[in-house]
């Protein structure tokens, strides 16, 4: 009896200790629960911010792409700028040209009306010499019809005697 007191007592105290033991690791489980809901929070918390940044990850891209056709469209308009600048220079170069012909054509004009002017002038008193001329020879035709009539009449007084 003594043993079976023994081993009672030997069992109690191993119940106490398994009961200790079961507090103490049901304490543990506790914490430990605890600590993996505090990291599940963390993980949804974690995961929520991984989204966040994934989208944000998204719209830096969909931007930098953007931007590099932004770029890529700036060089086109820089290139076309070029391109533009050096024909409106071309077309001023051209217009300057155009230009100094013009004035090189009114210069030209100009003289060629004070010709014209001079030789309207020289026609004139042609044409004034010529009536002179004319009238001349009217009168030198009359002149010579009546000298020829008188002639033709003395000449037939002259064939009568």
């Amino acid at each position: 009896m003594e043993a079976i007191k023994k081993r009672m007592n030997a069992l109690r105290l191993e119940a106490d200790d398994s009961n200790s033991k079961v507090d103490e690791l049901s304490a543990k489980v506790k914490t430990l629960e605890q600590e993996t809901l505090a990291k599940e929070q963390e993980i949804t918390s974690l995961q929520h911010k991984n989204s966040v940044l994934e989208q944000e990850v998204e719209k830096l891209e969909r931007l930098h792409g953007e931007a590099k056709a932004s770029a890529e469209e700036s060089a086109q308009h820089g290139t076309q700028n070029e391109g533009l600048t050096r024909k409106l220079q071309l077309l001023e170069e051209e217009a300057e040209e155009n230009e100094k012909n013009l004035r090189e054509t009114n210069e030209k004009l100009r003289q060629t009306d004070v010709k014209a002017g001079h030789y309207e002038r020289k026609v004139q008193a042609l044409e004034a010499a010529r009536d002179q001329w004319e009238t001349k020879y009217e009168e030198m035709a009359k002149k010579y019809a009546d000298t020829k009539k008188e002639l033709d009449d003395f000449v037939a007084e002259i064939g009568n005697i």
